[in-house]
């Protein structure tokens, strides 16, 4: 039997959407639960909304780009990917829907106004490399060879 590390087991298998939806609601259980940890941060109600506009826009333009180029949209099954995109918010990051999961989240704990809200967004960053973005590179640099090799040498990860 292989003896792979029980935490391995958690690659791809999380849809970030739902990771998303998960880290929002604990960090709204947070904020009503822990009322200690509240700050009183700038435009709070105006800079919060504006940051998940702009992360809903950035995935959005992720997915945008993933169908026009007629290729997957599933983060669980990135070997059925038929091409690399290079286009459109693609050309300037490899994770735009990534990316905009990372800022609704910051809007989210932004608008919450919770230390602890915000405390748990490098978790959330940590997660995606560990479990969502590095798997997928390891299965589309096989997939692509050197088409997704150079696609990495040329456009970072996040922004």
């Amino acid at each position: 039997m292989d003896p792979v590390p029980v935490f391995n087991r958690l690659e791809l298998r999380v849809p970030p959407l739902l990771l998303v939806l998960g880290f929002a609601l604990v960090m709204a259980l947070l904020d009503s639960t822990l009322p200690m940890f509240e700050l009183s941060l700038p435009w709070a109600q105006g800079l919060g909304p504006v940051l998940m506009a702009l992360g809903a826009a950035c995935a959005a333009a992720g997915v945008w780009a993933f169908r026009r180029a007629g290729t997957t949209v599933n983060p669980t099954r990135p070997e059925t990917s038929r091409e690399v995109v290079r286009e459109g918010i693609y050309a300037y990051s490899r994770n735009p829907m990534y990316l905009g999961f990372a800022l609704a989240l910051l809007g989210w704990a932004w608008l919450l106004s919770h230390g602890l809200a915000l405390a748990l967004l490098p978790g959330f960053v940590l997660y995606m490399n560990r479990f969502q973005i590095l798997p997928e590179e390891r299965v589309l640099a096989r997939h692509f060879g050197p088409a997704y090799d150079s696609y990495q040498a040329q456009v970072r990860r996040w922004i």
